[in-house]
């Protein structure tokens, strides 16, 4: 795991919209086209401005995200296909295809092995994802299930996660979050060529000493990207106030 270290949020989002370009950029040009993840939330804001803004042939791109809330529509000011839409899809000429999870359709399960069948077929080369303040990677909150290889999974959300999600602003009250989501399994992500995992603010600094100087453990889920062979952790200097020793800036 490559730890990289920036002093703010916009120096950050610009750091790691730059890896996952030149990656995305190698993939066209020894492919002819690259497939692309996408995260969402309060993290991902700087990454996601920095990237639309860079000089990219989105045409050649197949975007899929991590995860939506079951019964929660696309017009939700907390739905993560309208958070993607309007930061992202419509910030550039592309791409080529975004295949959203569809939380609000009638059968969840049916919905995992749609666009997992999608999925399969679309060989990840970057994935830009974050860690959860209770570490966890997409919706896989603690302890994660680190063996499935299904795709894409239907998840009960736990209370830590759903207080992040209100916390944020993305619902009205604690009450309001969802407490099922449709989530791409750990399996899925760690398949990704490269993973650019952009973690700002201080509150997911215990998540991140966890993840980086912790035992590979369910209980923490962001800890398994330590057994990814090139994953790039980008964070700000209070994500990592809590790493001891031997972390460097950026």
């Amino acid at each position: 795991m490559d730890v990289r270290i920036e002093q703010t949020k916009v120096a950050l989002g610009q750091a790691a919209a730059e890896i996952a370009a030149n990656n995305i950029q190698e993939a066209i040009r020894t492919r002819g086209n690259a497939n692309l993840i996408l995260a969402t939330g309060a993290s991902q804001f700087e990454m996601l401005e920095a990237l639309t803004k860079l000089d990219l042939p989105w045409n050649q791109v197949t975007c899929f995200h991590l995860d939506e809330y079951i019964g929660v529509p696309d017009t939700h000011p907390a739905s993560f296909r309208r958070y993607l839409q309007e930061r992202f899809v419509d910030q550039v000429d592309g791409p080529n295809e975004f295949h959203w999870v569809r939380g609000d359709q009638g059968d969840p399960q049916a919905e995992c092995d749609r666009v997992g069948a999608i999925i399969e077929q679309h060989p990840i080369d970057v994935a830009c994802i974050g860690i959860g303040e209770n570490g966890h990677l997409a919706f896989n909150d603690p302890p994660a299930d680190f063996e499935t290889t299904a795709p894409y999974l239907v998840v009960e959300l736990d209370d830590a996660c759903r207080q992040q999600q209100f916390g944020e602003g993305w619902f009205p009250s604690f009450d309001d979050v969802p407490k099922l989501a449709i989530s791409m399994s750990i399996q899925q992500i760690l398949k990704s060529t490269t993973i650019v995992c952009t973690v700002p603010d201080e509150r997911k600094a215990k998540a991140v000493q966890g993840a980086v100087q912790g035992p590979v453990t369910p209980e923490v889920p962001a800890s398994i990207l330590q057994r990814h062979s090139s994953t790039h952790l980008m964070l700000d200097a209070p994500a990592a106030s809590l790493l001891a020793g031997g972390i460097k800036d950026g």
